[in-house]
């Protein structure tokens, strides 16, 4: 006796892909709101019912919301309570502690190195502004170095493996900002060798002492 292929999950699966990809193409970001369901079934070309449930899938893993009497909007990662949650069963294990952050300053240098490359000025003298005139924690000014590096996948990542660490300890403000703003004008100036040795002897030196 043959079976009957189910295709109703490979057509979900690919209306997920296809709202993925509007999201993508449009430039919408966390807390922008996506098209309706049936705006989406005309402009995806896809019944209903598959919108449907490729929504739902959405929003069960955490990437969209749907707010009553408003529509769905675009979840910021962050919130992901999966990250969380995921990070606290992990990070029991200080091996696993520290090879976090390990990668963590991998994914960071990688991220500067970017920066130096192809940050553009306008944006470099930004984030310069927004550390003289604030108070920060470490993981609010690479944020903003994640943020000057033009890979968005570079920076996803490093989203990722922060809020892991984040979950793990109760996160201070930066006692000293003047080797964090020295950083910056070094990255300004594209003076690579010496950003990587910032990073590496100042920064990294003052995060574990604090």
């Amino acid at each position: 006796m043959s079976t009957i292929p189910n295709t109703s999950s490979k057509i979900y699966l690919e209306v997920v892909e296809k709202i993925r990809s509007m999201i993508e193409e449009s430039g919408l970001l966390p807390g922008d709101k996506i098209p309706s369901e049936r705006e989406l079934s005309e402009r995806l070309k896809v019944g209903r019912s598959s919108v449907r449930e490729a929504l739902r899938a959405l929003e069960l893993l955490g990437l969209i919301e749907t707010r009553r009497g408003e529509g769905t909007f675009i979840k910021d990662f962050q919130e992901h309570r999966l990250v969380e949650l995921l990070g606290a069963f992990f990070l029991q294990d200080s091996k696993t502690k520290k090879d976090l952050a390990e990668t963590k300053r991998f994914i960071e240098m990688d991220c500067l190195q970017a920066a130096v490359k192809r940050a553009g000025n306008e944006i470099i003298e930004e984030c310069i502004a927004w550390a003289e005139e604030n108070d920060f924690t470490d993981s609010e000014f690479f944020e903003k170095i994640a943020a000057l590096n033009p890979n968005r996948l570079l920076e996803r990542i490093w989203r990722v493996v922060n809020s892991y660490e984040k979950s793990s300890h109760t996160l201070q403000k930066v006692t000293d900002k003047m080797a964090y703003l020295e950083l910056l004008f070094t990255l300004k100036n594209r003076d690579n060798e010496r950003v990587l040795e910032l990073y590496m002897n100042q920064i990294r030196k003052l995060s574990k002492e604090s």
